[in-house]
């Protein structure tokens, strides 16, 4: 791992993986995240570590993908996906890389076979509700706030969308068609976070859920798990991941053939814009 995701041991039988890009918000380019893949799989190898917590250095959970780095190819080797053609003409490469890197990845850490914890704090965009959906439960700071504005770069949403899942149909639809951002209160009304704290203890309550957790046998909570991500499955959701994300592809062929850009560029204002008035509206 590079210096992008840390992996620490606040006590036995826990683990903490930590993004650490504070000075970019810890906006997530492709090194980030097979750093983060690493660190995970680190985890759940070592047979000690009971549960894994996720969470992000600074003032930010993760402003979500790196724009900057919007072109970047993954680091090495594939690991969620035999797929290949990243170099690949047109929308082709970016196809490939995408199934890898993004839903791939999403999927692969929904799976992990230990129980996992994020911990969200300050804001939480796009990309990083990716970080976020994919773990068993989400604890947020009271100020933390949570969107999906790349509508306004011209596409249908995040990569991994079980956005109907985490917030219900109508609330997905408002969240994706204003990207206005989803406070910590509604997000836990709505069944998104399952605890809400105030952000001086966020660290501590997630670290003593972790640790009630982690009293429980091993293998009973591979079996819930299981148990809970079957349903899910039953319910369609990997169907509906797939359908979305092909929209998002056509999103991004949109793009590239109105604009020469995998995003709409008009967009940057926009969600510059969407990010001033969230402000000027917070307490």
């Amino acid at each position: 791992m590079s210096s992008s995701v840390l992996l620490e041991s606040p006590e036995t039988g826990i683990a903490r993986v930590v993004l650490n890009r504070p000075e970019r918000r810890n906006a997530q380019n492709p090194q980030m995240l097979y750093d983060l893949d690493e660190a995970l799989a680190i985890a759940v190898r070592d047979r000690t570590v009971r549960v894994i917590i996720l969470a992000g250095a600074g003032p930010d959970f993760s402003a979500g993908h790196d724009l900057d780095e919007r072109d970047s190819r993954i680091p090495g080797p594939s690991v969620a996906t035999l797929e290949g053609a990243f170099d690949a003409d047109g929308v082709e490469g970016r196809h490939a890389f995408e199934c890898e890197a993004y839903l791939g990845m999403c999927r692969r850490w929904r799976n992990l076979p230990k129980p996992t914890i994020a911990q969200a704090h300050g804001r939480c965009i796009a990309g990083a509700l990716m970080l976020l959906w994919p773990m068993d439960l989400i604890v947020a700071g009271e100020s933390a706030t949570f969107s999906d504005p790349v509508a306004a770069f011209g596409l249908n949403g995040a990569e991994y969308f079980t956005h109907v899942w985490e917030v219900g149909a109508r609330k997905a639809k408002e969240m994706l068609f204003t990207g206005a951002p989803v406070t910590a209160a509604d997000a836990h009304r709505l069944g998104m976070v399952n605890h809400v704290v105030p952000d001086d203890d966020l660290a501590d309550f997630t670290l003593d859920l972790a640790r009630r957790i982690a009293r429980m046998p091993e293998y009973a909570l591979r079996l819930a798990k299981s148990s809970v991500n079957n349903s899910l499955a039953a319910q369609g959701q990997d169907v509906a991941l797939e359908s979305a994300f092909a929209l998002h592809i056509a999103g991004h062929a949109n793009n590239l053939s109105r604009h020469g850009d995998i995003i709409d560029p008009g967009g940057v204002d926009t969600i510059r814009a969407l990010s001033r008035q969230a402000s000027e509206r917070a307490p």
